[in-house]
């Protein structure tokens, strides 16, 4: 798996930037915590949570309302404060420097898993940058916007997007382009809602800071911290971006789009309480359909014999499984290591990644990539422009659902740039390519987006069934598959036409999804 220096698994290169038009400004604004859907019992401050060996924990309980206030007591009884409760999924968000809080919570009645989110103790280190960015040329631009203009696309970049082409979304826009009724939530790194291709189609009251494990909806708090926090406002683009002669078109953009900010400012890293944070409250604020392309820190893979890994594991399904019984179908990357996810054995030598990682084999049936491989969750591998699978992405035949272009750096198209990756927003009103199954889940959401609109009624299985029924599959490919070219066999791809483990039920069609 390759790895930015602040992120491991969100997408893959560098991204190639440009601005076609002034720069438009954001102003990130910092978390306040403010009681939203988790009750909060305790004010933690900065300097609190700061302290030498503080560690934040999940305490999963039965979720009985008695046996959530005894567990409460028990938590402030072994040294814990109490930061968030998610009553209605019972979980609790709780910050301790008792090293020995872990076996002692476990061991209180009613409580049936707990652990550690983490690994390090919380810090007040530094923001890591992502790594230089590369500007487009202005004559390179307009090479781009000529080419769009000579093939009558509305959009002055949409030339250089193969992947709409790819899955039909071009056309499917001119039939149906998605009913502002549905909303997607890019939960990531934070979303730049004043990028013009972003604003028009913004759903500000469905955003959200859940850094922390409590929402902030203070006007902004949904931004990206800096402009080195592309990766939300790449993703919501990809999904959503309206149709308005500016730069970029989106898979469905006609629906509307929200950001859920999950990054932790010190690291990068999308802990756990995060992520609860995020399900739970896109599911309370009437939101259709959750992206996520990341998986959760710092455990690639959590193991259910580790009682913290479980706990993870425990916390976020509860949380993602209640926003699926409130209508919200969750959509995931399957992950850029070239893993086969339905192998025996996998190695892990990445985490955990907020300390030192430590070189580990895993049971992908036992330890699980969290959000992707929970139960109900739309599992995306990615593909090139030639069709077939991206080097990078994870695959394996039971574990991938559908499949959907994410870029691929050997496949190259006929496009103005020749560039195999994905063109979409990116903050401060510039654009740039990306790779990697990060810029595939959001083709599905997008897809997704498109049939809740056609189907309105349709639950969280039944959008899943639909893709599915309106996926392309290619089958497994004939030739020993060799990604990058080296002459080497990368992956083996197991099943048949109607079924596989590279393109599970196949490759998305919004074209289909609208007729």
């Amino acid at each position: 798996m390759a790895h930015l220096p602040s992120r491991r698994r969100l997408a893959l290169a560098v991204p190639v930037v440009l601005s076609l038009t002034a720069t438009v400004g954001f102003l990130p604004t910092a978390a306040t915590a403010t009681p939203s859907s988790p009750s909060v019992s305790a004010a933690v401050s900065t300097a609190e949570a700061a302290e030498a060996g503080t560690l934040t924990y999940v305490v999963n309980t039965k979720g009985h309302h008695r046996t959530i206030a005894s567990v409460k007591k028990a938590i402030a009884a072994a040294g814990g404060t109490l930061v968030a409760s998610y009553d209605r999924i019972g979980v609790l968000v709780v910050h301790s420097a008792n090293p020995d809080f872990g076996p002692r919570i476990r061991a209180v009645p009613g409580v049936q898993s707990a652990g550690a989110t983490r690994t390090a103790p919380l810090s007040a280190a530094g923001t890591t940058d992502e790594g230089a960015v590369q500007v487009l040329s202005q004559a390179e631009a307009t090479k781009i916007e000529k080419a769009s203009a000579a093939a009558g696309q509305s959009e002055p970049l949409e030339a250089d997007q193969w992947d709409l082409r790819a899955i039909g979304a071009d056309k499917a826009a001119e039939i149906d382009p998605g009913s502002r009724r549905v909303t997607v939530a890019v939960i990531d790194t934070g979303v730049d809602d004043t990028h013009p291709d972003l604003a028009p189609n913004f759903s500000a009251s469905q955003s959200a800071n859940c850094v922390g494990g409590v929402a902030d909806t203070s006007e902004g708090a949904w931004r990206p911290y800096t402009a080195n926090d592309y990766h939300g406002t790449h993703v919501a683009g990809e999904i959503a971006a309206a149709r308005n002669g500016i730069g970029v078109a989106g898979v469905a953009p006609g629906v509307k789009v929200a950001g859920i900010k999950v990054s932790d400012p010190k690291d990068g890293l999308f802990y756990p309480e995060n992520v609860v944070c995020a399900f739970v409250f896109a599911a309370d604020h009437g939101v259709e359909i959750t992206n996520n392309s990341y998986y959760v820190d710092p455990w690639l893979y959590n193991c259910m014999d580790d009682p913290d890994q479980r706990a993870i594991v425990d916390a976020v399904n509860r949380a993602q499984l209640y926003a699926q019984k409130k209508g919200t179908l969750n959509v995931a990357s399957a992950g850029n290591s070239n893993h086969d996810l339905d192998a025996d054995a996998l190695e892990d030598s990445s985490s955990p990644d907020d300390s030192t990682p430590v070189k580990r084999t895993v049971d992908p049936h036992e330890c699980f990539d969290v959000p992707t491989q929970l139960p109900g969750v739309v599992t995306v591998s990615a593909t090139g422009v030639k069709g077939t699978k991206s080097y990078y992405s994870s695959y394996g035949l039971g574990a991938v659902d559908v499949a959907a272009p994410g870029g691929d750096k050997y496949q190259i198209p006929q496009t103005p740039s020749a560039n195999g990756r994905i063109l979409s927003t990116l903050p401060n009103n510039t654009y740039g390519f990306l790779q990697g199954t990060s810029m595939a889940s959001p083709h599905v959401a997008g897809v997704a987006a498109l049939l809740k609109s056609t189907h309105r009624s349709a639950s969280p299985a039944q959008l899943q069934a639909l893709l599915k029924a309106q996926a392309d599959n290619p089958g497994c490919p004939t030739e020993p598959y060799d990604g990058n070219g080296d002459g080497v066999v990368d992956a083996t791809c197991v099943g048949g036409k109607q079924v596989n483990g590279f393109f599970g039920y196949g490759v998305v069609n919004a074209l289909r999804a609208v007729k």
